[in-house]
């Protein structure tokens, strides 16, 4: 079980991160990145399963600019706070919440080397943290909504990426991840029999087979540049 901290932003900004410790010394720091629901039960149930496989996490709260405190669950109206506060987020001046992002990181080398992996909204801004940020090694969107379109996909990443996509996702239709794929030829894209939200098993599109055969991919790819 990891606990809540409070981490300060170069612009001065305080905001909390969840923190899990591994046992013994850690392979390297890993910041992990929440959906649109919160640093909720599910996000801290990843942070600590990352945590128990020997990195030091960092779960920063990116909503908090916004609102604080949010712990949201996976209903339609759920749903519905979550995208408004990412839309508000999404409209923070530059940098807004990228450098609540470098914070988390930044607190995260403490344990060495360090990755990210968001899901989700936090996949996205995985993609742009690989893109933009400083101080990171490796990078891991899952389900990046956003990430495949124009705007986003065409960004340049400083490290090494894998990504992870389903192929019935109705978020990020399955050509725009082709697309992806030919514009990043750099980035690993793995493709699952899944929708989006594969990964939570909060959620009634998790799959529990697309999971586990990203988690594989996903620690092996960590190991490789972080750990």
């Amino acid at each position: 079980m990891g606990q809540f901290i409070d981490l300060t932003s170069a612009d001065g900004f305080t905001f909390p991160a969840y923190v899990a410790q591994p046992t013994g010394t850690p392979k390297g720091g890993l910041v992990v990145l929440q959906e649109i629901f919160g640093v909720n039960s599910h996000i801290r149930s990843v942070a600590d399963g990352y945590a128990a496989d020997g990195y030091f996490v960092v779960a920063p709260s990116t909503f908090h600019r916004v609102q604080a405190g949010v712990e949201l669950g996976y209903t339609e109206a759920d749903m519905g706070q979550g995208f408004g506060f990412k839309t508000a987020v999404e409209a923070l001046p530059e940098p807004g919440v990228m450098s609540d992002i470098q914070a988390a990181i930044d607190h995260a080398a403490s344990a060495g080397k360090v990755g990210i992996v968001g899901y989700c909204w936090g996949g996205l801004l995985t993609w742009r943290s690989a893109c933009g940020l400083k101080g990171l090694a490796a990078a891991v969107p899952y389900y990046g909504g956003g990430m495949t379109g124009d705007a986003d996909a065409h960004r340049k990443p400083v490290v090494p990426v894998m990504a992870h996509f389903g192929d019935q996702d109705h978020w990020i239709p399955l050509d725009t991840v082709e697309a992806f794929k030919e514009a990043q030829p750099g980035v690993t894209v793995h493709v699952y029999n899944a929708n989006h939200g594969f990964n939570c098993d909060q959620r009634g599109s998790y799959d529990e087979a697309a999971a586990k055969q990203a988690r594989v991919r996903t620690l092996a790819f960590l190991n490789e540049h972080v750990g």
